[in-house]
């Protein structure tokens, strides 16, 4: 069997490191492969490796209309040209390995506009008989204007596969058929945590950007007991470095125990050595490794549970008890007609960038939902409020008592001890169900399907918006836009 892995490039990062380890699984059930990326890695990834410079993120500039597809702007003829460059490209670095095309190519991220020419490309090769099948770890339609590829149709008559139940459920529903469309977690390798004098930290083990919920994890510092911290490993891109900067400032003004940008003093296995156990305050993922890989280091998990995420892993048998579903302020202690009007202003901006009309209920459907609620979920919140709310309760003993109140979990957040019975048991399982051995074996299966199974089916891209684009779901620090 012969496989081509496509990816924008292949720096460091989550994407990379499924295509690698998917490229190491692959290598030794002895499929013979070829890596294609936009960009060079740092260093040698290991396996056959063509530079498709066509393949990188799109140059600031090169597409004259920011949200049209090459074929609906001025430059179309250009455009078409370099798509068709790019699918030329493609097939002759596969027939300059094997003299042939691929038995399957399979394309990572393909349907997030951070590449405009890969989607018309990727249609010239079905044209010409290519295989393909699409894997996405990330869907534009969730709240991610930033990355939708407007009025241009995804491929059709092709495999698509995703990394959650989910995105799955939501595919299915938007026209994908049950032969085409493919569920395949990620392979989970195991971390390793170094012997420690001490543990004292709950380690936040993420780049630190504004998804990862961050003024929770501060919120939550208020609540462990003195000589621990809450500690972040990695800064964050340049796109969130002002909600960071606000909140590395904010924490030094009120002398929280948080501790930043570790992971570039110590390595992980240093930092996981001392950790009393790991934290994730995410209010988004797209498969979740932080709900798995610290089990396989030792270390338990707190912290905040999403529930589309865990759901998958629950029914493969693993146990968070450490995670709680919301974290409730008191409706009293936040401004709520304002909070109506961020989110109403935040769903607005949304739909524009979708290209759509806002629901004339909009505004009633987001008043409705606040003013039926004697408290509101912390992860909805943004930056402004969050560190509004860490101050009143840092300050307050009787606000700090409410909050206690509806979220009893704070109160034994301190008094986290490791279960090593459960350690171990979610331990056993990762390894079982996210291992090398499984998931080779699902890529197998999934490959023969797109060999042999050829399919009739399209996305439908305004029910696929209307599935994900749930003001109800809306987390103001969760969103891609403003």
């Amino acid at each position: 069997m012969r496989i081509v892995l496509v990816h924008y490039h292949l720096r460091r990062g989550g994407v990379t490191s499924v295509l690698l380890n998917q490229a190491g699984a692959l290598a030794q059930a002895g499929v013979e492969l070829l890596l294609l990326a936009g960009e060079a890695p740092e260093k040698d990834p290991g396996f056959p490796f063509t530079l498709v410079e066509a393949l990188s993120y799109d140059r600031p500039g090169q597409f004259p209309a920011e949200h049209a597809a090459p074929a609906e702007n001025a430059a179309s003829a250009s455009a078409e040209k370099r798509a068709e460059a790019l699918a030329l490209a493609i097939l002759r670095a596969m027939e300059e390995r094997w003299g042939e095309a691929a038995d399957v190519v399979h394309v990572h991220n393909p349907l997030i506009q951070k590449n405009r020419l890969l989607i018309p490309a990727l249609k010239i090769l079905l044209g010409r008989g290519i295989r393909l099948f699409l894997q996405n770890h990330d869907l534009a339609e969730d709240f991610r204007p930033d990355v939708y590829m407007g009025g241009a149709e995804y491929p059709e008559n092709c495999h698509y596969g995703v990394i959650n139940s989910r995105d799955y459920f939501y595919l299915h529903h938007a026209g994908l058929r049950g032969e085409g469309l493919h569920l395949i977690p990620n392979e989970v390798s195991p971390l390793k945590a170094l012997p420690s004098p001490e543990r004292i930290r709950y380690l936040y083990p993420v780049r630190a950007i504004r998804r990862k919920n961050i003024g929770e994890a501060l919120l939550l510092s208020v609540f462990i007991p003195s000589g621990r911290t809450v500690a972040f490993t990695l800064p964050p891109s340049e796109k969130d470095a002002a909600h960071y900067r606000r909140w590395v400032d904010f924490a030094a003004e009120l002398g929280l125990p948080v501790e930043f940008e570790l992971g570039l003093k110590y390595s992980l296995p240093e930092l996981l050595g001392s950790a009393v156990c790991a934290l994730s305050t995410s209010v988004k993922e797209g498969f979740g490794f932080s709900f798995l890989e610290p089990w396989t280091a030792g270390r338990g998990l707190v912290g905040r549970r999403i529930d589309y995420v865990c759901r998958d892993f629950e029914e493969d048998g693993l146990r968070f008890d450490g995670l709680y579903s919301s974290l409730e302020i008191p409706s009293d202690y936040i401004f709520t007609g304002g909070l109506r009007k961020k989110m109403e202003d935040a769903m607005k901006g949304i739909y524009r960038s979708f290209g759509m009309e806002a629901p004339p209920h909009l505004k009633q459907m987001i008043t409705d939902d606040l003013g039926d609620r004697s408290s509101v979920d912390f992860g909805r919140l943004d930056e402004e409020i969050q560190e509004s709310i860490i101050r009143v309760i840092d300050a307050n003993p009787t606000v700090r008592r409410d909050v206690v109140r509806a979220n009893p979990f704070l109160e034994r957040l301190g008094d986290y001890e490791a279960d090593e019975g459960l350690i171990e048991a979610n331990r056993k399982v990762i390894a079982e169900k996210y291992g090398r051995e499984r998931i080779v074996k699902i890529l197998l299966e999934i490959y023969r399907s797109v060999m042999e199974d050829p399919v009739k089916q399209k996305i439908l891209k305004p029910t696929l918006l209307d599935l994900y684009l749930d003001p109800l779901r809306l987390s103001l620090v969760g969103m891609s836009y403003g």
